[in-house]
């Protein structure tokens, strides 16, 4: 049953499956030493700049930690919105193989700002206090909105002024350059980013995803923890393939927009109905909305979706590359027919 309840719950798109098909041919040596991979990282280099030191692993929790590890010691602290993934939705994972306290601030949108990260910025050289040093930030936020630049470069000379590192979790992050209209690097390494998840399965893709270090000298111990975290995946191939083809003829981008664009669609629908009340900005692919209660249980029978606060009646709905005008239309028309019953 097709739905809105996550970008994950899409399936692959056809390109990406035939270059995974046409990597299935003959041996090649594991473990990333083999051609795909290499012209997936050579890709990564081109857009990033010939110093992106990159590291391919299984899954979105396993980049944020590889990353998170690369640059941390078990007496540091990781300052994060309350509701990002890596607080929310990794089940402890940071905690548990960083050994770091994470310190979630109240965020506005989604987004964390220098005003709320500034209170934790205390207790440096004091041995009794987990010592600060990274902040870490998603793009697209959990909440659908899409950071400026201006607001990521105001937060990456904070933590550099203090000596610590600026992660950025980019699940969504295709969908955020679309947003924006930008290339990858204009919003990231050029705003001062150090560390980048870079996501591409809620965007077309089977599995894989990119860890990326703007600065060399961070990932000397990367592949010993990415080993020992159990994301050195030995038939890699299979994920340089995949990326090769994401980004060939702006696949990525093609994808991308489709869904965020099927976002607006749904958006502006809903928008015209009174009962239903909208309660973030629309940025990408995310739609977050208060709805009736008793809308709920029915509409999930024929489109599902997932329940994002109970007390509110606060809904998620997310698009797809795969989303269509037909499938919103329908959805639209549901709602409209429950609140007449």
């Amino acid at each position: 049953m097709k739905g809105f309840a996550s970008d994950n719950n899409s399936g692959v798109h056809p390109l990406i499956f035939q270059a995974m098909m046409d990597a299935n041919q003959d041996h090649v040596t594991g473990y990333g030493g083999d051609p795909y991979t290499a012209r997936a990282i050579e890709i990564f280099r081109e857009k990033f700049g010939s110093d992106t030191r990159v590291f391919f692993v299984f899954n979105g929790t396993g980049a944020n930690v590889l990353g998170l590890s690369s640059v941390t010691r078990s007496f540091h602290s990781i300052i994060c919105a309350e509701t990002a993934h890596i607080e929310e939705d990794e089940c402890g994972a940071p905690e548990k193989f960083t050994g770091c306290k994470l310190l979630p601030v109240k965020a506005v949108n989604g987004k964390v700002t220098v005003e709320q990260v500034l209170p934790h910025l205390k207790g440096f050289q004091f041995e009794h206090h987990a010592q600060p040093r990274v902040i870490s930030i998603s793009q697209v936020t959990e909440m659908g909105t899409v950071y400026q630049p201006a607001e990521i470069r105001e937060l990456a000379d904070l933590a550099h002024r203090h000596h610590m590192f600026l992660h950025m979790d980019g699940a969504r992050i295709a969908n955020a350059a679309v947003a924006l209209d930008m290339d990858f690097k204009s919003f990231t390494k050029d705003c001062g980013v150090d560390v980048l998840s870079f996501g591409g399965t809620k965007n077309g893709m089977m599995l894989g995803e990119a860890v990326l270090f703007f600065n060399s000298g961070l990932s000397s111990d990367t592949r010993y923890l990415r080993k020992q975290s159990m994301q050195l995946y030995s038939k890699m191939r299979f994920v340089g393939a995949q990326f090769v083809a994401y980004f060939e003829n702006d696949l990525w981008k093609e994808m991308a927009t489709h869904s965020n664009r099927m976002a607006e669609l749904l958006a502006s629908e809903v928008a015209q109905i009174p009962k239903i009340n909208i309660t973030q900005p629309v940025e990408a692919n995310g739609i977050f909305a208060e709805i009736p209660p008793q809308l709920i249980e029915p509409l999930q029978k024929q489109f599902f979706f997932y329940i994002w606060n109970e007390k509110t009646s606060e809904v998620r709905w997310m698009t797809s590359f795969d989303t269509t005008e037909e499938e919103i239309r329908q959805f639209v028309k549901c709602i409209k027919t429950q609140l007449k019953t």
